[in-house]
């Protein structure tokens, strides 16, 4: 006879002070960059100059002369600091909000941090690598899909070890990419999924490594 798996609901803790710290950090450049457009602190400039700053600038990585020293090295990670407008910073901060406390509970607080750095990185290797373009990219999302990647990465492991189906991971896997290809479609093209899958990537191989079988590693 069958039986329906139903896993049980994945440990959490919600809100822990590293995660509501780095939100906030992440919030503050595109809060700051909102006044210094709205004519308030006549600083529309401002946006412009954290972008070449602090963007993900392909071409730096062939033939563009860096605008100071090793912001080649250092746009893998302030990329994630930086955002498109407010849409794009509250949508990816709403997902690390909803899921963080899943990989708090596993991982424990320096735990998620090093997973959020990790699949930051992922994202802007993942860029480098598959994307073509010379636009600069920005955006949290490369770490967002790292969250998401653990997450299921530790579904994966709790199905096989309980010997159940992986067909919802499959479909939660196939839902990410057509969520994907019609915001990219939407967004005519600039959507940065390259950041998405290496992100994604990343931080599925980290929850691998960090939690072998599934078990805690950091907490």
């Amino acid at each position: 006879m069958d039986h329906a798996f139903s896993p049980m609901l994945p440990a959490s803790r919600p809100n822990a002070p590293v995660v509501l710290w780095l939100v906030a950090l992440t919030a503050l450049p595109e809060v700051l960059f909102t006044l210094a457009g709205s004519g308030l602190v006549g600083a529309g400039w401002l946006r412009d100059w954290a972008l070449v700053h602090g963007a993900f600038w392909r071409g730096l990585l062939t033939d563009w002369q860096a605008v100071y020293p090793f912001q080649r090295e250092a746009m893998f990670l302030t990329h994630a600091l930086l955002h498109g407008g407010l849409l794009h910073l509250i949508g990816n901060m709403v997902v690390v909000l909803a899921i963080s406390g899943i990989v708090v509970a596993r991982l424990g607080q320096s735990g998620f941090l090093i997973l959020y750095v990790v699949s930051a990185l992922g994202g802007g290797l993942g860029y480098a690598l598959l994307s073509t373009s010379l636009a600069p990219m920005v955006g949290a999302s490369g770490a967002v899909f790292g969250l998401l990647g653990a997450w299921k990465c530790w579904e994966w492991q709790g199905r096989r070890a309980a010997g159940a189906p992986l067909a919802p991971v499959w479909r939660f896997l196939a839902g990410l990419v057509a969520i994907n290809v019609l915001l990219w479609v939407a967004l005519s093209g600039l959507l940065a999924w390259e950041a998405h899958l290496g992100g994604f990537v990343a931080g599925w191989l980290w929850a691998a490594f960090a939690t072998p079988g599934g078990r805690r590693r950091f907490g």
